[in-house]
């Protein structure tokens, strides 16, 4: 090899060299595929639950029954859960929604946001102020971000996964679009809740203004899932060419390790002669000797 090299060994350290990048690459753009698309999940479920949920509440009118109303209710806090859940979920250990805070889920409990919730709205009369009451707390910062939100302000690092292309992952539950889901599911919820007693006028509505909260922010969800797409694309378009240029790099450095052919032949020629050799002079000092014992 050092013939070969000319004692030279520059290039090829810096082909090991990259070689050793693309592999620390690869590892890091495979992290990043398995966290956005477990990530992309977690949305489509919560893109999921809001727009069937928002389909079942146009469907309701004036007329509807009792039952139907504490049935919308009970389905929109078991929706709050799903949604909570899908926002706590982990992937190889980490918290996808917490930001820095990968080591923990970033939302307290569903039923920690109702009863913070039903406390606040207890002894309201109108849609309006129930409305007003629920927005404001959503907005606040001692309200959603410190009752419900334990993950970290600090969104996660840009990944690099390539010589120059990095890939950012950077949403969190506390981002606007996740907490109007909850805030549009929250207000369906309180609205059938026969403990607070509303009238059918005004769970009539919070239940119109729900439904449109969760069609409007329909777009929204969209939009971030969309987001979240183009990052997926990135990382497997950045993976194929570091790929590329894995092989590229393996048959440049095989190129210059391999043997010279013609310098191999002349040398195996050059063996086989003297292995030749070696043995037509060790047969005749046998016969010789044998000759020698015979007289």
């Amino acid at each position: 090899m050092s013939d070969r090299l000319g004692g030279d060994y520059s290039y090829l350290t810096d082909i090991d060299r990259n070689l050793a990048k693309l592999d620390g690459y690869a590892i890091a753009a495979s992290e990043a595929a398995l966290f956005s698309s477990a990530a992309q999940t977690s949305l489509e479920r919560l893109h999921d639950l809001s727009a069937s949920l928002s389909s079942s509440l146009m469907t309701f009118d004036a007329t509807s029954t009792d039952a139907l109303r504490g049935h919308l209710a009970e389905r929109a806090e078991g929706d709050i859960a799903s949604v909570i859940s899908a926002l706590n979920a982990s992937v190889g250990g980490r918290s996808m929604f917490g930001g820095t805070a990968t080591d923990r889920p970033p939302l307290e409990s569903a039923d920690t946001l109702m009863t913070e919730l039903r406390t606040l709205v207890t002894g309201l009369t109108s849609a309006g102020d129930v409305e007003t009451a629920v927005d404001a707390w959503f907005a606040d910062p001692a309200g959603f971000e410190t009752v419900m939100y334990v993950g970290s302000d600090d969104v996660l690092a840009p990944i690099q996964i390539g010589a120059g292309e990095e890939v950012s992952l950077a949403l969190t539950a506390q981002d606007p679009v996740f907490r109007d889901t909850l805030r549009d599911m929250a207000l369906a919820a309180l609205a059938g809740d026969p403990g607070l007693g509303f009238d059918r006028p005004t769970q009539d509505d919070l239940f119109q203004s729900a439904s449109n909260g969760m069609l409007a922010n329909q777009d929204s969800l969209t939009g971030v899932r969309a987001d979240l797409g183009f990052a997926e694309a990135r990382i497997e378009e950045i993976s194929t060419r570091n790929t590329a240029a894995r092989t590229s790099l393996q048959y440049s450095r095989s190129a210059l390790l391999e043997a010279d052919p013609f310098e191999t032949a002349t040398k195996l020629e050059e063996a086989q002669f003297q292995l030749e050799s070696l043995y037509t002079v060790t047969v005749r000092s046998a016969n010789l000797s044998l000759l020698n014992f015979l007289s």
